[in-house]
Protein backbone atom coordinates (compact mmCIF):
# COMPACT_ATOMS: atom_id res chain seq x y z
CA UNK A 1 0.00 0.00 0.00
CA UNK A 2 1.27 3.61 -1.10
CA UNK A 3 1.93 6.27 1.29
CA UNK A 4 -1.03 7.93 -0.19
CA UNK A 5 -3.51 5.18 0.32
CA UNK A 6 -2.29 4.80 3.90
CA UNK A 7 -5.61 5.40 6.54
CA UNK A 8 -4.28 8.51 8.94
CA UNK A 9 -5.86 9.07 11.69
CA UNK A 10 -7.22 12.49 12.46
CA UNK A 11 -9.12 14.28 15.05
CA UNK A 12 -10.42 17.97 15.65
CA UNK A 13 -12.44 21.05 16.23
CA UNK A 14 -14.58 22.12 12.91
CA UNK A 15 -14.15 25.44 12.39
CA UNK A 16 -15.95 25.52 8.99
CA UNK A 17 -18.58 22.98 7.32
CA UNK A 18 -18.53 23.34 2.96
CA UNK A 19 -20.18 21.67 0.07
CA UNK A 20 -17.39 19.83 -1.72
CA UNK A 21 -18.51 20.95 -5.26
CA UNK A 22 -16.45 20.74 -8.64
CA UNK A 23 -17.03 23.14 -11.36
CA UNK A 24 -16.66 21.70 -14.17
CA UNK A 25 -15.46 24.02 -17.66
CA UNK A 26 -15.82 23.78 -21.57
CA UNK A 27 -15.24 27.25 -23.18
CA UNK A 28 -18.40 28.37 -22.07
CA UNK A 29 -20.44 25.39 -21.18
CA UNK A 30 -20.43 24.88 -17.36
CA UNK A 31 -21.43 22.16 -15.24
CA UNK A 32 -21.23 20.78 -11.45
CA UNK A 33 -20.26 17.48 -9.55
CA UNK A 34 -22.09 17.74 -6.09
CA UNK A 35 -19.63 15.54 -4.08
CA UNK A 36 -20.52 16.03 -0.45
CA UNK A 37 -19.36 18.35 2.26
CA UNK A 38 -15.80 19.02 3.86
CA UNK A 39 -15.12 19.72 7.53
CA UNK A 40 -12.45 22.14 7.71
CA UNK A 41 -10.83 21.18 11.39
CA UNK A 42 -8.13 22.68 13.36
CA UNK A 43 -6.54 19.45 15.11
CA UNK A 44 -4.30 16.98 14.89
CA UNK A 45 -3.10 14.07 12.01
CA UNK A 46 -1.21 11.22 13.46
CA UNK A 47 -1.23 12.93 16.68
CA UNK A 48 0.71 15.95 15.27
CA UNK A 49 -0.91 19.48 15.22
CA UNK A 50 -1.91 20.45 11.70
CA UNK A 51 -3.20 24.28 10.75
CA UNK A 52 -5.91 23.30 8.50
CA UNK A 53 -6.76 19.57 7.84
CA UNK A 54 -9.85 19.38 5.47
CA UNK A 55 -12.11 16.23 5.52
CA UNK A 56 -14.34 15.03 2.85
CA UNK A 57 -17.15 13.31 4.24
CA UNK A 58 -20.84 12.02 2.03
CA UNK A 59 -24.25 13.67 1.86
CA UNK A 60 -25.62 11.04 4.22
CA UNK A 61 -22.91 11.51 7.14
CA UNK A 62 -23.76 15.62 7.08
CA UNK A 63 -27.08 14.76 7.10
CA UNK A 64 -27.22 12.45 9.74
CA UNK A 65 -25.03 14.43 11.84
CA UNK A 66 -25.88 18.05 10.89
CA UNK A 67 -22.26 19.14 11.41
CA UNK A 68 -21.26 22.89 12.66
CA UNK A 69 -18.66 24.77 14.19
CA UNK A 70 -17.29 23.92 17.34
CA UNK A 71 -18.13 20.14 16.76
CA UNK A 72 -15.02 18.19 17.93
CA UNK A 73 -15.11 14.57 15.96
CA UNK A 74 -12.38 12.05 14.92
CA UNK A 75 -11.95 9.04 12.30
CA UNK A 76 -9.62 7.86 9.68
CA UNK A 77 -9.17 9.15 6.16
CA UNK A 78 -6.35 8.99 3.26
CA UNK A 79 -4.54 11.79 1.64
CA UNK A 80 -5.74 12.97 -1.39
CA UNK A 81 -4.59 11.47 -4.85
CA UNK A 82 -3.91 14.88 -6.32
CA UNK A 83 -4.50 18.01 -4.77
CA UNK A 84 -4.86 20.12 -7.99
CA UNK A 85 -8.34 18.12 -8.24
CA UNK A 86 -9.34 18.57 -5.20
CA UNK A 87 -9.79 21.16 -2.28
CA UNK A 88 -9.74 18.97 0.72
CA UNK A 89 -6.79 17.23 2.08
CA UNK A 90 -8.43 13.76 2.84
CA UNK A 91 -10.61 12.01 1.90
CA UNK A 92 -12.07 8.06 2.07
CA UNK A 93 -13.40 8.81 5.43
CA UNK A 94 -13.74 5.71 8.14
CA UNK A 95 -14.95 5.48 11.74
CA UNK A 96 -15.76 8.95 11.48
CA UNK A 97 -17.14 10.05 15.25
CA UNK A 98 -18.70 12.86 16.84
CA UNK A 99 -17.32 13.55 19.93
CA UNK A 100 -18.74 16.52 21.04
CA UNK A 101 -21.29 18.76 19.99
CA UNK A 102 -20.36 22.80 19.32
CA UNK A 103 -22.46 25.48 20.94
CA UNK A 104 -25.86 25.66 20.69
CA UNK A 105 -26.33 29.09 18.69
CA UNK A 106 -24.41 27.25 15.47
CA UNK A 107 -28.00 25.65 14.77
CA UNK A 108 -29.18 27.84 12.77
CA UNK A 109 -29.76 28.85 9.03
CA UNK A 110 -26.30 29.18 7.06
CA UNK A 111 -24.42 32.84 7.75
CA UNK A 112 -20.92 34.31 7.44
CA UNK A 113 -20.81 33.03 11.04
CA UNK A 114 -21.57 29.70 10.07
CA UNK A 115 -24.87 27.69 10.52
CA UNK A 116 -25.57 24.46 8.98
CA UNK A 117 -24.92 23.81 5.17
CA UNK A 118 -27.93 22.95 3.69
CA UNK A 119 -28.31 19.76 1.21
CA UNK A 120 -26.83 19.68 -1.87
CA UNK A 121 -29.86 20.39 -3.70
CA UNK A 122 -30.46 23.68 -2.16
CA UNK A 123 -27.19 24.64 -3.51
CA UNK A 124 -27.93 23.28 -6.94
CA UNK A 125 -31.32 25.71 -7.08
CA UNK A 126 -29.23 28.27 -5.57
CA UNK A 127 -26.63 28.76 -8.36
CA UNK A 128 -23.74 30.50 -7.42
CA UNK A 129 -21.59 33.72 -8.23
CA UNK A 130 -17.96 34.53 -8.63
CA UNK A 131 -16.74 35.75 -5.18
CA UNK A 132 -13.49 37.61 -5.11
CA UNK A 133 -10.83 35.77 -3.94
CA UNK A 134 -9.43 38.28 -0.84
CA UNK A 135 -13.16 38.54 0.29
CA UNK A 136 -13.16 34.75 1.00
CA UNK A 137 -10.53 35.30 2.78
CA UNK A 138 -11.47 37.94 5.00
CA UNK A 139 -15.32 37.39 5.47
CA UNK A 140 -16.43 34.23 3.94
CA UNK A 141 -14.32 31.27 5.19
CA UNK A 142 -16.51 30.36 7.90
CA UNK A 143 -20.51 30.60 5.62
CA UNK A 144 -21.56 27.32 4.24
CA UNK A 145 -22.19 29.36 1.18
CA UNK A 146 -18.93 30.51 0.32
CA UNK A 147 -16.76 28.15 -1.24
CA UNK A 148 -13.36 26.88 -2.92
CA UNK A 149 -14.23 24.64 -5.90
CA UNK A 150 -11.45 22.56 -7.72
CA UNK A 151 -12.47 23.73 -11.45
CA UNK A 152 -11.50 20.91 -13.96
CA UNK A 153 -11.03 23.45 -17.58
CA UNK A 154 -11.68 20.94 -20.73
CA UNK A 155 -9.57 23.27 -23.52
CA UNK A 156 -10.59 21.21 -26.62
CA UNK A 157 -13.82 19.61 -26.58
CA UNK A 158 -13.08 17.45 -29.46
CA UNK A 159 -10.24 16.13 -27.66
CA UNK A 160 -11.63 15.89 -23.63
CA UNK A 161 -7.70 14.88 -22.68
CA UNK A 162 -6.54 18.27 -22.57
CA UNK A 163 -7.54 19.56 -19.48
CA UNK A 164 -6.44 22.34 -16.88
CA UNK A 165 -7.12 22.31 -12.98
CA UNK A 166 -7.31 25.35 -10.63
CA UNK A 167 -9.42 26.85 -7.73
CA UNK A 168 -12.19 29.30 -8.02
CA UNK A 169 -13.78 31.00 -5.40
CA UNK A 170 -17.94 30.96 -5.76
CA UNK A 171 -21.18 32.85 -3.17
CA UNK A 172 -24.17 30.40 -2.98
CA UNK A 173 -25.36 32.78 -0.50
CA UNK A 174 -27.89 35.45 -0.73
CA UNK A 175 -27.71 38.33 -2.80
CA UNK A 176 -27.81 41.25 -0.62
CA UNK A 177 -25.40 39.69 1.89
CA UNK A 178 -23.59 43.02 2.40
CA UNK A 179 -20.05 41.10 2.85
CA UNK A 180 -20.28 39.99 -0.91
CA UNK A 181 -17.95 41.20 -3.62
CA UNK A 182 -17.61 39.88 -6.82
CA UNK A 183 -14.17 40.10 -8.07
CA UNK A 184 -13.09 39.79 -11.38
CA UNK A 185 -14.93 37.91 -14.16
CA UNK A 186 -13.17 34.30 -14.80
CA UNK A 187 -11.61 33.86 -17.96
CA UNK A 188 -11.70 30.55 -19.57
CA UNK A 189 -8.62 29.38 -22.58
CA UNK A 190 -10.13 27.90 -25.68
CA UNK A 191 -8.88 25.37 -28.10
CA UNK A 192 -7.34 27.96 -30.24
CA UNK A 193 -4.31 30.49 -29.35
CA UNK A 194 -5.88 34.00 -27.98
CA UNK A 195 -8.89 31.94 -27.56
CA UNK A 196 -10.67 33.40 -24.17
CA UNK A 197 -14.70 33.48 -22.83
CA UNK A 198 -14.94 35.48 -20.10
CA UNK A 199 -17.13 34.02 -17.60
CA UNK A 200 -19.41 37.35 -16.15
CA UNK A 201 -22.03 34.97 -14.61
CA UNK A 202 -24.74 35.82 -17.19
CA UNK A 203 -26.23 31.93 -17.60
CA UNK A 204 -26.56 31.88 -13.75
CA UNK A 205 -28.48 34.85 -13.34
CA UNK A 206 -30.61 33.64 -16.70
CA UNK A 207 -30.96 30.19 -14.57
CA UNK A 208 -29.74 28.19 -17.07
CA UNK A 209 -29.52 24.33 -16.72
CA UNK A 210 -26.59 23.11 -14.68
CA UNK A 211 -25.99 18.97 -14.83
Amino acid sequence: MSQQETKQEFTGTITAVKARIRLLRSFDQISHAYLGYVLVLDGKLNGQPVEELRIAVGPKSHEKNQFRIGDQVSGMAVAVADEEKEWATHYRVSGLRLLARGPAEQVAPPNPDGGIAPPLPDYRARGHRRLDGKTYSANCQCCPFGLVMPTEITIDQWDPSKKRWRFETHCYGPRDCPMYRPGRPYQVPGRKPGMVWEDDDVEREKGGEDS
